[in-house]
């Protein structure tokens, strides 16, 4: 096959890693999972999002079939990037269900994404729109993820302002929630958050919620980017209280930990790492930390390759593997974003993933590889 970058020989066979695997013991770990598209759906880019829903619920029960949990309604989910409150609504109650009927595990997250992001807002309004989505997920039985919202990023004064407002929201909360601290690499308009764009200031603020709270966290999730700063912070967390990497770049090293602890996972390059990620991690339930990162290391080219800036569109190589994969029948994202990242950048995915070894039938995937690549006149 010619890719843009040149020649490529697709692999023969994939990985043996079938279904059946129990859930880790030694790490949490939860997947972040996208969404599928209705492909037949006549709406613009501006509409609500029309999503395909026994695809998406699929998805799902495809990571739970591996022994992940599931973190639902994220931004791998295309929160603000495509799905709006009320289509998250929506998954949530889908995938709670399914979760149920499957005794699979889900955390899902919690924002202020039904304000409209052009309007000031007050602190109370903020508040409000946090605890409405705080209701949702407590009513359908699955664990909050307190994501950082745009609106408070912009309704903030200082440090105080996000003191106030969480510990508002976690003395309310039934059951320990998991912080969700998401960089500006990620999501631009959350520059600044904790009160100051210093990010030992930050992750000050950051740590004395989590302190004067401690039995209302459950975890912490940073997505940073940066292995230095989550071991920090991971090393001053109150006795009980996890460390959810979300770090896509450092992601074996951290869960692998060192003397001093180790990361929980809470990861978007997981939905396309899923079987891979899970196996590993059962190998590190022995204690072959070796083995793990043997297993994992290799799989951090692809994670850099997905990530890398503009960050926030990773969604669109995570998808496209999906379809690669066969677990959609498709390439059609939310908001119009399957046309967000270049045909070099999927080609590359594709040999990245492929050389890997995670699509389960490497003929289709090579298939529909040069099915892409003749619609856009490169196919050889």
């Amino acid at each position: 096959m010619l890719l843009p970058q040149g020649p490529y020989t697709p692999r023969a066979t994939p990985l043996d890693l079938a279904a059946g695997g129990a859930p880790p013991t030694s790490r949490t770990v939860f997947s972040a999972a996208h969404v599928v598209a209705d492909p037949y759906a006549d709406i613009s880019p501006d509409d609500p999002a029309a999503v395909d829903w026994e695809a998406t619920l699929a998805f799902r029960r495809h990571l739970w079939s591996h022994g992940l949990g599931v973190a639902e309604a994220m931004d791998t989910a295309q929160r603000g990037l495509g799905l709006d409150w009320a289509g998250a609504a929506e998954l949530i109650r889908r995938s709670a269900a399914e979760a149920k009927a499957v005794g699979g595990r889900i955390a899902c997250g919690v924002g202020t994404d039904q304000l409209l992001p052009s309007a000031e807002r007050t602190l109370a309004e903020v508040r409000s729109a946090y605890e409405e989505q705080l209701a949702l997920a407590e009513a359908n039985g699955v664990q909050p993820i307190l994501m950082a919202s745009r609106a408070l990023a912009k309704a903030a004064r200082g440090p105080e302002d996000y003191l106030a407002t969480y510990a508002h929201l976690l003395r309310q909360s039934r059951e320990p929630v998991i912080l969700h601290w998401l960089g500006p690499m990620f999501d631009p308009a959350l520059e600044g958050y904790w009160g100051s764009a210093d990010l030992d200031e930050a992750t000050d603020t950051f740590l004395k919620v989590i302190a004067e709270h401690p039995d209302k966290v459950d975890g912490i999730k940073i997505s940073l980017l940066d292995a230095a700063r989550e071991i920090d912070v991971r090393r001053r967390l109150p006795s009980g209280v996890r460390c959810y990497t979300g770090d896509d770049f450092n992601y074996p090293e951290l869960i692998a930990g060192d003397e001093r602890g180790f990361s929980h996972a809470l990861l978007g390059i997981f939905d396309p790492l899923g079987p891979l990620a899970a196996h590993a991690v059962r190998v590190l339930d022995t204690g072959d930390t070796a083995g793990f990162r043997t297993l994992l290391d290799p799989t951090v080219e692809l994670s850099r390759h997905l990530f890398q800036p503009p960050t926030r569109f990773y969604k669109t190589g995570v998808v496209f593997l999906a379809w690669l994969a066969g677990h959609q029948d498709h390439f059609t994202m939310v908001g119009g974003s399957h046309s967000a990242r270049s045909l070099p950048h999927l080609a590359k995915a594709y040999e990245l993933a492929d050389g890997l070894g995670l699509f389960p039938d490497p003929d289709l995937a090579a298939h529909r590889m040069r099915a892409l690549l003749a619609v856009n006149g490169g196919a050889r």
